[in-house]
């Protein structure tokens, strides 16, 4: 047999053990293993080592345990407040935008007229208009961006600040 299939095999044993793999792999894989004595071992030896460490107790602190799920329950407080900030933020996009469109003629006659009233050419007051339309997208992309960037920052800083012992 070639290397490639059994560094293949090897690669699917730890995959079928961690996150699965698909039928058409474990059908192959399980053909390769029963004909191959080499990785039959190592399938073996990894489900033995696998079963080794759970049977292993490990004792932890009860206030570790409390701490650990009161973190993963803010978190998922975090994530679902998120997630309710999202759905606001692409509901009013939706909103400003078919707004947008409803009134851009409206708009558009309106900035000819003053860039008629005005004197101004053509090309000025066509710019204006674009500008009407993308100057608070702009700034709302900042904005976004802006508060992004700050979370990731306060993110790491928390990351890094010493932890008590209490």
């Amino acid at each position: 047999m070639s290397d490639a299939n059994h560094e293949r095999a090897q690669r699917l044993i730890s995959a079928s053990r961690v996150e699965g793999i698909s039928p058409r792999d474990q059908a192959w894989l399980d053909a390769h293993v029963e004909a191959c004595g080499r990785c039959a071992a190592l399938a073996r030896s990894t489900e033995r080592a696998l079963g080794s460490l759970r049977s292993l107790s490990v004792p932890i602190d009860a206030s570790l345990v409390n701490r650990t799920r009161l973190k993963v329950y803010l978190r998922a407080q975090e994530l679902h407040e998120e997630q309710h900030r999202t759905w606001a933020l692409w509901i009013s996009c939706a909103l400003s935008w078919i707004l947008g469109v409803a009134s851009a003629p409206f708009v558009w006659r309106a900035f000819a007229w003053l860039g008629e009233q005005a004197g101004l050419p053509s090309l000025v007051w066509q710019i204006g208009f674009v500008m009407w339309w993308a100057l608070p997208a702009g700034v709302a992309a900042a904005v976004v961006a802006w508060h992004k960037s700050r979370a990731v920052d306060e993110e790491a800083s928390s990351a890094t600040l010493p932890r008590s012992n209490s």
